[in-house]
């Protein structure tokens, strides 16, 4: 694979249209195109210094989906692809877009294949993205393929956010909970307590131990705050570093009760998805089991992936390989037994693929449903025993008058 051209930092100064002084930083492959940079913001260089190697930018995940409709668009009226990249990188907003797609258009230039070039930003480009444009390249279906890609990639970041919204609406409302009964057992109860030692009478087992829970809670609140802040964010660095640690959370994610079932589903989608997408662009099987490695975001059906790719190599039948795994159910391991008999690999798992979204897309409606009055049950109960404890002592010294 060739080399991509290195970009550089270039702080200048100048003058505008206006003739006022004006400095900054540009990031370009060398001096002439800092300059040539200069000249489209309508600016006359007078000094041009380089500050060393640019950082290589990368994509957000959204902005790779709107590169591929854009480009695919484009490529569907007509445009060469060089003139296509070139537009792009004018019209774009986003700053790194605009770098990104700039690179990707001088290696075109340099003579370098839109695959290759896409291999230099693996951050931005996975490797199912790169194996699919080298084969929309090798067929003549480019635009075909980014349009496809662009599609599926809308269709899971749609999901996604479903899902999203359906976990955050219960995790937030179950915190907004715990700060309350948090600020009542911290600020509100102490009030009663002082109230209660000047009556000296003996207080009912709840109210004791509200009253002991509260004493806890005021000295150590702050500690356990700092604690838990330091253990997720400890927690998540050493996930970042280390694959096993992040290996084992998914495993034990896929194992959650509801939640689980969930992020098994959305996987088996992506899976699916994916891999009838490359059969169907006429990947061997073994080998689009390279491409597979990261498709469905998940650490356990991703190691299995990579093993089951092995397996296949050995020349293994896929139905056979997928049945060592416990991720991928009966449901799914037989109908693409079926399929390996009569040829329809790729049909089976663009049907899976669609089964399991419309499954996933169940469970995300039934859980936003049917979390709403479950918090909100939580949370009465949770706030009327405290209250029924505080006010407890005081109905029976009433009773007592």
């Amino acid at each position: 694979m060739n080399a991509p051209m290195r970009e550089y930092k270039f702080a200048w100064q100048g003058l505008s249209a206006q003739g006022v002084n004006q400095h900054g930083v540009v990031i370009a492959s060398d001096t002439l195109g800092a300059q040539r940079i200069l000249r489209a913001r309508k600016i006359v260089a007078l000094k041009i210094v380089a500050r060393g190697h640019a950082r290589a930018p990368h994509l957000r995940s959204r902005d790779v989906t709107q590169f591929s409709r854009q480009l695919g668009s484009l490529l569907q009226a007509g445009l060469p692809l060089l003139q296509a990249l070139e537009l792009i990188a004018q019209s774009h907003a986003q700053a790194s877009v605009k770098r990104v797609v700039a690179a990707l258009a001088r290696e075109i230039a340099r003579g370098v294949r839109f695959s290759a070039a896409l291999l230099h930003y693996p951050r931005s480009f996975d490797a199912l993205y790169c194996q699919l444009v080298l084969l929309g390249e090798a067929t003549g279906s480019l635009n075909l393929v980014l349009t496809r890609l662009a599609d599926d990639r809308e269709r899971a970041a749609a999901q996604a956010a479903k899902l999203r919204a359906a976990l955050t609406y219960p995790v937030c409302v179950l915190l907004l909970a715990v700060a309350i009964t948090a600020g009542l057992m911290i600020f509100v109860v102490p009030a009663f307590k002082q109230i209660f030692d000047g009556v000296g009478a003996q207080l009912p087992a709840p109210t004791r131990l509200v009253l002991i829970l509260s004493d806890w809670a005021s000295r150590l609140a702050i500690p356990v705050v700092l604690s838990v802040g330091g253990m997720v964010f400890g927690m998540k660095q050493a996930m970042c570093r280390h694959d096993r640690l992040r290996l084992q959370f998914d495993r034990w994610m896929l194992k959650v009760p509801i939640v689980g079932a969930l992020l098994a589903q959305t996987a088996l989608a992506r899976w699916s998805r994916a891999l009838g997408t490359l059969l169907r662009a006429g990947t061997p099987l073994a080998d689009a089991f390279d491409a597979l490695a990261q498709a469905t975001g998940n650490r356990v059906f991703d190691r299995a992936t990579r093993e089951i790719g092995a397996r296949l190599r050995r020349g293994q039948r896929l139905a056979a390989a997928m049945q060592a795994y416990a991720c991928f159910p009966a449901g799914v391991v037989q109908p693409i037994a079926v399929a390996e008999e009569t040829g329809a690999l790729d049909a089976m798992l663009t049907d899976l693929a669609a089964l399991h979204d419309r499954q996933a897309d169940e469970r995300i409606t039934a859980l936003a449903s049917v979390a709403e009055p479950i918090i909100i049950v939580v949370l009465g109960l949770l706030v009327g025993a405290l209250v029924i404890a505080m006010y407890l002592p005081i109905i029976e010294m009433g009773n007592v008058i």
